[in-house]
């Protein structure tokens, strides 16, 4: 654990790529198996679930602290971490820590199913032993609320030199499902065939966001263009006769669409297909919302299996018949794609369609037409691309449509976390129905440091109320909100959702009583929603 512990101070307390790899690798030569299993767990987002519940650490700090409850929940909002204001509070104690870190992983898994009385005496114990740096990270993994400026590629790749294994077939053997708890360091890295755990998906291919013009790409020859559809990027892969769906964040969803159960028949054994799920009824899209009526529930009902179908919008396929194709230049796998996909009867399966285009400022017009097709834009792609690992620049490109924007008044403000925790920087805003403001969306991106320096002032001067760490302000400050889709929405009062709503900039031309109305909300529905 103290290994842990200055490895985690480490990667605080650089920005170097080199040096963060550096230490990851000397890290990994150091510890033993099982540490190095649980620490590559932590950094990919496998930590062991929360097993005690954060109000009650929250009320055995402040006790301990001999702080009433309401001082430490200020300090907390102070601090911005839970975690870190848990280890400040305390004495810097002597550690009597010589645990090694996957033995305090099954410290923290053995509370889940002791009494709140026998958690307390647990955790009290630990805090009681550890000096404030192992406090900190033994809090960190308690609370589930680990963040490390650390990629995991960058994990990948130190352990990739510790092993002397290939980068991309150890990124291979880290996708899917695997718990450190249910496996071992030597079968997850060092078995000498992981390929044969045939329900692993491949690493994702992601595009870049295309900037500049397109007629900087080149020719218009060499690229083909497709809709960007707005669902959940997937992997559908038909292997050993069975179906897997999983999603670009390594999640299996094979439960979530039992409609694609028909696969296993229509498509042939060996099939990975890479593509877009979206709900899909009346021959079109429908939106995000109707998506997350699916993923969102344990169980899928016969109800929810008609009000939201899904079909998958393949693109890529990336193998066919047992054979890797990511090698192949995209215009053969798109040729092998269209024959298989044309042979199988399946009516959840649909071809991502092709456009036909012949200038990029005939592309420019199509753009604009995004929305009336339920789109988000367009994608780009190299036709001799081939398949490869991650975010690369150069071969496929993103090209989304402007989004939507609405001017509203900021009307409650909430302080951030980490370097912001002492700034007022998460704001809720609202339009007008009639003489009253209706709340409908909340962001915290998009300004500048500067402004959101002088918007925490404006606070600070001007709150009206409170509500725990929820700041009511005077009606002022006009802001363009931008989203990229607006949907109905039984449960906000301003009977819609937004997608991915963030401040465009402060419309400090503005007063309040020119921000938009809730009917213009209602607008915008009807033509996008």
């Amino acid at each position: 654990m103290k290994d842990f512990v200055q490895l985690f101070e480490q990667l605080d307390q650089t920005t170097k790529t080199n040096k963060k790899v550096a230490a990851l690798k000397s890290y990994f030569d150091a510890a033993d198996d099982m540490d190095k299993l649980w620490t590559i767990a932590i950094l990919s987002h496998r930590r062991p679930k929360r097993s005690v519940r954060t109000a009650l650490l929250r009320e055995w700090a402040s006790e301990a602290a001999n702080l009433p409850l309401w001082l430490f929940e200020e300090s907390y909002h102070i601090v911005g971490d839970l975690a870190e204001t848990i280890a400040l509070i305390h004495p810097n104690l002597e550690s009597k820590n010589d645990k090694s870190l996957s033995e305090w992983v099954q410290f923290i898994i053995d509370l889940k199913p002791l009494s709140d009385e026998e958690q307390k005496e647990k955790v009290l114990w630990v805090w009681n032993n550890l000096n404030e740096k192992e406090r900190f990270v033994f809090n960190k993994l308690l609370t589930g609320g680990w963040r490390v400026g650390l990629s995991q590629k960058l994990m990948t790749r130190a352990l990739a030199q510790h092993a002397e294994v290939e980068e991309n077939s150890l990124t291979h053997r880290l996708m899917g499902n695997w718990r450190a708890e249910t496996t071992t360091y030597h079968e997850l890295i060092e078995s000498s065939d992981p390929a044969d755990q045939y329900s692993k998906p491949y690493p994702f291919y992601l595009a870049y966001a295309l900037e500049g013009e397109p007629q900087n790409l080149g020719d218009v020859s060499e690229w083909q263009a497709e809709w960007k559809w707005d669902g959940i990027r997937g992997q559908i892969i038909i292997r050993n006769n069975e179906l897997f769906v999983w999603s670009r964040g390594e999640e299996l969803m094979t439960d979530k669409f039992p409609e694609f159960q028909e696969l296993v028949e229509a498509l042939p054994n060996g099939t990975v297909l890479d593509g877009e799920i979206i709900p899909f009824k009346d021959g079109k899209p429908l939106n995000f919302a109707t998506m997350q009526t699916r993923i969102s529930r344990k169980n899928v009902s016969k109800a929810i299996l008609k009000s939201a179908p899904i079909v998958m919008i393949v693109y890529d396929i990336l193998e066919f018949e047992g054979k890797d194709l990511r090698e192949t230049p995209m215009k053969e796998r798109r040729q092998i794609l269209e024959r298989m996909v044309k042979k199988q009867k399946s009516g959840t399966l649909m071809l991502s369609k092709v456009l036909e285009l012949d200038s990029w400022n005939k592309l420019i017009e199509v753009r604009t037409t995004s929305r009336e097709n339920n789109a988000e834009g367009l994608m780009l792609k190299r036709k001799d691309s081939t398949y490869k690992i991650g975010r690369k620049k150069g071969d496929w490109w993103k090209w989304k449509v402007d989004p939507l924007t609405i001017d509203a008044v900021m009307i409650y403000a909430m302080r951030g976390h980490g370097r912001r925790a002492n700034l007022y920087t998460d704001y809720t805003f609202a339009v007008w129905d009639g003489e009253k403001l209706v709340p409908f969306a909340k962001a915290y991106s998009g300004l500048t440091d500067k402004e959101i320096k002088r918007v925490d002032a404006f606070v600070k001067k001007n709150t009206v109320d409170k509500f725990g760490p929820v700041r009511s302000v005077s009606p002022e400050l006009v802001f363009e909100v931008a989203f990229e889709g607006i949907a109905k929405s039984s449960r906000h009062k301003s009977g819609v959702a937004l997608r991915f709503p963030r401040i465009h900039r402060w419309r400090e031309d503005k007063p309040a009583a020119e921000a938009n109305t809730k009917e213009d909300l209602m607008r915008m529905l009807d033509d996008f929603g």
